[in-house]
């Protein structure tokens, strides 16, 4: 999977098994991009949990900052999702509900899916398009930030396979300076994008306002909108038309959530990043998506590029939807077998190419 930070030749994550004093099993996963993320989990986090219990998700997220990790939030978040998403799959277990009645209830039952296209080719990218088209898919979700001529070739390339009326997002992540984000988005503005994704450096959070001013095409933030501080300044300053949200990313489905009710509170609608999860953190997106009512927009989906799941039976896309799972707590059952037939020793990176040794991504690059 080809995108402007590198390649991906597979995807990493980390899987938590908890069990109560009671005997009930809940499952956690999270994203694992870096060896940090383990070495927090299993020092910090688990130690931190063993010992709350399983309706406590705000305590581990709290505990976990205030063992010192309020200095290195993005290095917690991701391992401390792992155990409170396990938390939380108990809970739900133990009240005998799914997860989204234990948010406010179901406000919406099916969950539109978006098309994810990767490829710096413009011939492959729209045949792409147009196959996700053909299965009913409305939104689509294209990598660039590649180079100013290759963000424009992709763009109308998908555009043109497509036609004027699906939502077409671009996703720059963090590629562009704030001069050439002036005028590539007047240049992209014609073929009518939903919403430029992550246009400048994560936390140019001034770049994005006076970007917002000067084009008429929506700014969404994700990079810049992991926590629910970020979200805060996102909104303080008026960075941000969209913001895309990750559990992994925020510490927890409970700051999800609430990070959702921020950008709520002053009309922001709100998705759901993906970062190539398995069934039980797919599981948990599509819950979020049933109980969070802003969440008006479909959610990012990398299920397509999975060769395999670790839940039986497996998610299945159809007509751009996924049902949300109506059984306790997460919903989903974990296959055993294929968590020991996929578990691995080491991390699959994502930020560099192995066809190109040397390289490595810059932000901003052009």
């Amino acid at each position: 999977m080809v995108w402007g930070s590198g390649a991906r030749t597979g995807v990493t994550r980390i899987i938590v098994e908890l069990k109560t004093a009671g005997g009930t099993i809940g499952w956690g996963e999270s994203i694992c991009l870096l060896d940090a993320i383990p070495a927090v989990l299993d020092r910090i986090v688990i130690p931190v949990a063993i010992g709350k219990q399983v309706d406590q998700a705000e305590s581990l997220y709290r505990h976990v900052l205030g063992s010192g990790y309020y200095h290195h939030k993005r290095a917690a978040v991701m391992a401390t999702c792992a155990v409170e998403m396990a938390m939380w799959d108990a809970f739900g277990k133990v009240c005998g509900q799914p997860l989204h009645r234990l948010w406010g209830g179901t406000w919406r039952h099916r969950i539109d899916i978006a098309a994810y296209l990767f490829s710096s080719d413009p011939v492959r990218v729209a045949a792409d398009a147009r196959e996700y088209q053909a299965r009913g898919f409305g939104t689509f979700k294209l990598k660039i930030g590649y180079g100013e001529h290759a963000d424009i070739a992709l763009t109308r390339a998908v555009r043109e396979a497509i036609g004027p009326e699906p939502l077409l997002r671009l996703d720059v992540n963090g590629a562009w300076t704030p001069g050439t984000a002036r005028r590539l988005c007047a240049r992209l503005a014609p073929f009518d994008p939903a919403y430029v994704e992550q246009p400048l450096e994560h936390d140019d959070l001034e770049g994005h306002v006076r970007l917002r001013a000067s084009t008429s095409i929506p700014i969404a933030l994700d990079e810049s909108a992991y926590t629910l501080n970020d979200i805060g300044n996102i909104v303080r300053a008026g960075a941000a038309d969209v913001i895309l949200l990750d559990p992994h990313e925020a510490g927890g489905l409970w700051q999800c959530v609430k990070g959702a009710a921020v950008a709520e509170s002053v009309g922001i609608p709100v998705t759901l990043h993906s970062g190539g999860e398995l069934g039980l953190s797919q599981a948990a997106y599509l819950h979020l998506a049933a109980a969070i009512p802003n969440m008006t927009l479909a959610i990012d989906n990398e299920l397509d590029y999975l060769g395999g799941d670790i839940v039986a039976p497996g998610f299945r896309i159809v007509d751009a939807q996924l049902p949300v799972p109506t059984g306790p707590g997460l919903g989903v059952e974990v296959d055993r077998d294929a968590l020991t037939r996929y578990e691995v020793d080491t991390i699959t990176g994502a930020y560099l190419d192995p066809g190109r040794p040397g390289w490595f991504p810059v932000k901003p690059a052009y």
